[in-house]
């Protein structure tokens, strides 16, 4: 009792580690998780696994669902399979399948595949969850939460999908499957009326070992067990990786304060607060015994008096080392807390203030080489425009002298060609002028006796008339 109790004060101690970087990555909604509500009491899913990768998923095979998980898709590991006990099967086949939909939502599988299958079809495979390489050459095997020993046909190939495997070592995933077995067939279910209402929890606490750098080791394995009957009854089952012998039995209460805060396990407690004394430490008996080698069987009542006697004095004594033990170690957490804090403090102002520096350096740095790299590339530039300038300008001079000189020499030729040309229009030019000339003088002589001759007429013409008129007619020789 003394060793269950203080396993389990040091287990929740530990528990308070993980979480100081959490990640938060978009949880799935729960439509279709209500399909694997009948793996609950009351078919109410467990309370209090409230972060974003918490992750629900209704494991299905062939179209049904098998067993219901919750898994981190920060720690790559499920933190709870919920089941029911049913008939091993006969023959156990190994086929490891994954969750498509946890990776990409988008995509229209809505049930576990082989890995193999969807490689390359289905977008950001392994983002979320474990692949089988993450365990390849690893030395972790991949353990089963809902161990497939415990179900039958298509339930036990449901059980191998990577989101209901943690990693262990080969010995502890062979102690737990065994020890999880021996307790559910020879003293839950015989100690629950109807084996259907017998309603399981596996599940895992991670921790901050990774394995290859995504998938995290468990530090605790636990089992719930909820017996939903007239007689019902409860139980909480821990073993701690660090000692694969150990099985610590306690109650479900004890074992929720393990897990995060404000997480509840099974609706009410599963009848807890009221359930037989007489039976929970038949059951108790029942698993010392298994876990010690003895032979397992149903005690009487007188025996079960006795033992709840003997728990009752040893929990009495060993109470207020105990609560004794639980301050100190609560003062030595929140010691080391605020150690870390302070140290991440001066680490978080140091880091910052060379971060400052580094950056401002940096700059100065930057806008040197900026500043000598534009004069740099400037110099061949302005060399380059100058050099054009002058060859213009050299082209323009040219341009002018040529211009200039056409000019001058257009101006003198002219003048010579004028020049040389007049006496040749000059001297031809006489016979022309003396026969116009002549002309005009003979053309000027005709008209003035044309002239002559038509007044003389005309005088001859106007005389005639009158002596017409006015003289009368004598012979024709008068």
């Amino acid at each position: 009792e003394w060793t269950m109790k203080t396993s389990v004060v040091f287990l929740l101690c530990v528990s308070v580690f993980p979480g100081f970087s959490q990640g938060r990555l978009v949880g799935e909604d729960e439509s279709g998780f209500a399909e694997c509500n009948v793996f609950f009491p009351g078919q109410v899913p467990p309370e209090g696994f409230v972060e974003p990768f918490h992750v629900k998923i209704c494991q299905q095979y062939n179209k049904e669902p098998r067993f219901a998980t919750l898994y981190s898709t920060k720690d790559k590991i499920p933190l709870y399979s919920a089941f029911k006990y049913t008939k091993p099967a006969q023959h156990e086949e190994e086929a490891w399948l994954v969750e498509p939909q946890i990776d990409d939502p988008e995509n229209d599988l809505n049930e576990m595949v082989p890995e193999a299958d969807i490689v390359g079809t289905v977008a950001n495979l392994g983002a979320n969850q474990a692949l089988t390489s993450d365990y390849v050459d690893s030395g972790y095997e991949r353990g089963l939460l809902n161990p497939s020993l415990l179900n039958e046909e298509d339930f036990q190939m449901a059980t191998y999908t990577l989101t209901n495997a943690v990693p262990l070592s080969p010995s502890l995933s062979k102690s737990w499957h065994r020890d999880i077995r021996r307790v559910v067939e020879q003293v839950l279910v015989p100690h629950c009326s109807k084996k259907d209402h017998l309603y399981l929890l596996a599940g895992a606490i991670p921790s901050s070992i990774l394995v290859k750098g995504k998938v995290s080791v468990p530090e605790t394995l636990w089992l719930a067990a909820c017996c939903d009957g007239p007689q019902g009854w409860s139980l909480g089952l821990v073993k701690k990786v660090n000692d694969e012998n150990s099985l610590a039995e306690l109650t479900v209460g004890q074992l929720e304060k393990q897990l995060l805060a404000g997480v509840h396990l099974f609706k009410g407690n599963c009848g807890e607060d009221h359930q037989s004394q007489e039976k929970t430490e038949a059951i108790l008996q029942a698993v010392g015994q298994m876990h010690s080698g003895e032979q397992v069987g149903t005690s009487d009542n007188q025996e079960a008096k006795d033992s709840g006697l003997v728990r009752k004095v040893a929990d009495i004594i060993a109470t207020p080392f105990i609560k004794l033990l639980e301050l100190l170690i609560y003062l030595f957490v929140e010691l080391v807390k605020f150690v870390f804090h302070f140290l991440w403090l001066v680490i978080k102002r140091v880091a910052g203030t060379l971060l400052g520096g580094v950056y401002s350096l940096w700059n100065g740095v930057v806008s040197y080489l900026k500043a000598i790299c534009t004069v740099l590339i400037s110099i061949p530039y302005d060399v380059g425009r100058v050099i054009v300038s002058i060859f213009l300008g050299f082209l323009q001079i040219v341009q002018d002298v040529a211009s200039l000189t056409y000019r001058i020499l257009r101006i003198p030729i002219g003048f010579v060609l004028h020049l040389a040309s007049f006496p040749y229009h000059s001297i031809c030019a006489i016979p022309s002028v003396l026969r116009d000339l002549a002309t005009g003088i003979g053309g000027t002589f005709s008209l003035v006796v044309d002239a002559t001759a038509a007044v003389l007429h005309g005088f001859y013409y106007l005389a005639g008339h009158i002596v017409k008129r006015f003289v009368p007619k004598g012979s024709s020789d008068d």
